[in-house]
């Protein structure tokens, strides 16, 4: 078992619904959102997040738009759409369902 394989898997299992809760409360360009999951610890390349913001906007749980820089090319800032705000509700929920049962398991396992 190579376990730096399963933690990385474990992170990407959940990345989606972080990069969701990171444009809950505000628009942001991926590199803002790398910036933000680097600092969580839930280390990110963009060539992770690049597709994984694709996806998302192909099923409708994002949009994009594009903005001038000051400093360089236009910006594509990614938001939520409404479909994406109840996206965050569902996989929240599931996710605190998910560390119950987990830590149910591990702690009967001691």
């Amino acid at each position: 078992m190579n376990l730096e394989n399963t933690k990385a898997q474990m992170r990407k299992g959940v990345l989606e619904l972080c990069i969701l809760s990171l444009l809950k409360g505000k628009d942001a360009y991926a590199s803002d959102i790398i910036e933000h999951l680097k600092s969580a610890q839930m280390i990110v390349v963009e060539g992770t997040l690049y597709p994984l913001l694709t996806r998302l906007k192909n099923a409708d749980l994002l949009s994009y738009r594009w903005e001038e820089s000051k400093s360089g090319p236009p910006r594509k800032y990614y938001s939520l759409t409404e479909k994406g705000r109840k996206a965050i509700d569902e996989l929240t929920e599931t996710w605190n369902q998910l560390v119950e049962a987990v830590q149910k398991t591990t702690k009967n396992a001691q």
